[in-house]
């Protein structure tokens, strides 16, 4: 039986072969030292004159998705949000973390609602142990929705998620205090805290300067004129850029000058993770099998398997069928990481289920790719029917294809970007157990099940991506 051992050693301790300590995640350039980016992060504006135009295309996507034409082809608020903002929002993910969650248009409601009826109740504890699972339930039950009801094909359908949505931010702000639905609920939220990893710029505080403090964490708890961490972060522990939305709260209210907003290699928060969690590496490969199944019913042999299994077996339920389904997809990922974990274990001296956690990580950047290779296909092929549906709002009669380029060079840039990521999940792997093990012998007996699972997800992602798509609208 494996030894269960702590999932990392801390960075002034020796590792699990009793090497030397190894040293912390290096600081980047700070970007507060150019005089542009500190005035804006410091302004009483930031975010705010982002959120208002935000806002205002929220409340257009929603009348339109709940007034507006029934044909999703048609609809502006749907080719705006699905075809639109959903591809796009990944890549922002990766290149500045969750700053949309700044000026996300549910922060903003919940701040109001906070303001005129909050009681401001502390965050239940189990929000804090749990929270993440239930993000991760959500997520799964939203991508379900979608396939049985339609949500995506059905302007009123995506109207009444956005509904749902604003409802539970409205009930959160009315009891619970700051934006305890952000961190703890949104399923949204779920999907930035683990793509923003891989982000090339974090927030962090300077040690030095926030040893001799005397502010009584002003940049947690705020000031008289100025807000808190929204999401509950502390800037001098934070290891992380998963819960900060990079609002600029905590450089505001700080009086020390000790908040930077700094650059960093890629992907590397991956392997300088100090805490891994399980459903957080559970996510990561849930949303591995979301797109395998995304992309399966959108193939012509999707159709080919329906018409089998309703011959082979008389059941035509699609409901039934989809879920069976969805359940494989969705278990394939998880269980293969499992098992890797398992094979890993015996030979790293750690038990199957702080391996799962660890390396779920690694996997990030390949899950990244996957979704943007994905949503690059809705983007693509699909994208000509934002500038028709937005044109036809100011009464124009905009005539342009929906395929704004071909089918084979959207295949290349899918490609292209899977092969990207797949080089990043494996340099992750090799970043994680050369830091964690001293020996070669450890680093090759848990690195070789990991970059074995990595292997088989990359191959059946390429070959789902290979075969022709069918358009979603």
């Amino acid at each position: 039986m494996p030894t269960l051992i702590p999932l990392r050693p801390r960075d002034d301790e020796s590792d699990l072969d009793g090497n030397p300590p190894r040293p912390a995640a290096p600081a980047g350039r700070d970007l507060m030292r150019f005089p542009l980016v500190a005035r804006i992060l410091r302004s009483r504006w930031y975010p705010g004159v982002l959120q208002v135009p935000v806002a205002a295309i929220f409340g257009l996507v929603a009348y339109q998705l709940l007034a507006g034409p029934e044909a999703a082809q048609k609809n502006a608020g749907t080719a705006l949000m699905w075809v639109l903002w959903w591809p796009v929002l990944p890549i922002t993910f990766v290149v500045v973390g969750r700053l949309w969650c700044a000026v996300c248009p549910f922060g903003a409601i919940s701040d109001l609602v906070q303001k005129l009826v909050g009681v401001n109740r502390p965050v239940p504890r189990f929000l804090k142990l749990y929270g993440l699972w239930i993000i991760d339930a959500q997520f799964l039950a939203i991508t379900w929705s979608d396939h049985v009801w339609g949500i995506v094909e059905s302007p009123w359908g995506s109207g009444v998620l956005l509904l749902l949505l604003t409802t539970g931010v409205i009930i959160s702000g009315a009891f619970f205090q700051r934006r305890t639905f952000c961190r703890y609920l949104c399923f949204l939220g779920g999907l930035c805290s683990n793509y923003s990893r891989s982000s090339v710029v974090e927030l962090r505080a300077d040690q030095a300067i926030c040893s001799t403090c005397k502010a009584k964490a002003a940049c947690y708890n705020g000031t008289a004129t100025q807000a808190g961490c929204p999401l509950f972060n502390f800037p001098r522990t934070m290891d992380s850029s998963a819960n900060c939305t990079l609002c600029a709260n905590c450089i505001k209210a700080c009086p020390n000058d000790a908040i930077q907003v700094r650059t960093r290699k890629p992907l590397s928060e991956l392997w300088f993770l100090d805490k891994p969690k399980v459903e957080e590496s559970f996510l990561a490969m849930a949303i591995m099998g979301i797109v395998l199944i995304q992309n399966l019913t959108m193939l012509s042999v999707w159709k080919d398997l329906l018409s089998w299994i309703e011959a082979t077996t008389g059941i035509t339920s699609y409901p039934l069928i989809f879920t069976v389904a969805f359940i494989i997809a969705v278990t394939l990922p998880v269980g293969l990481l499992a098992l890797a974990s398992r094979f890993a274990s015996g030979g790293n001296l750690e038990n199957t289920l702080t391996n799962f956690a660890r390396f779920g990580y690694a996997l990030i950047p390949l899950d990244i790719a996957a979704h943007l290779a994905h949503n690059l296909f809705h983007l693509l092929a699909e994208g000509g029917l934002v500038f028709s549906t937005v044109g036809s709002l100011f009464g124009l009669d905009v005539q342009v294809s929906p395929q704004l380029v071909s089918s084979s060079a959207i295949l290349v840039l899918q490609l292209v970007i899977l092969a990207l990521g797949v080089a990043g999940s494996a340099y992750t792997v090799r970043r994680i157990t050369n830091r964690r093990y001293g020996s070669v012998a450890r680093r090759r007996s848990t690195s070789i099940p990991v970059m074995v699972l990595l292997g088989i997800l990359a191959a059946i992602n390429v070959y789902l991506f290979m075969l022709p798509m069918a358009h979603r609208m």
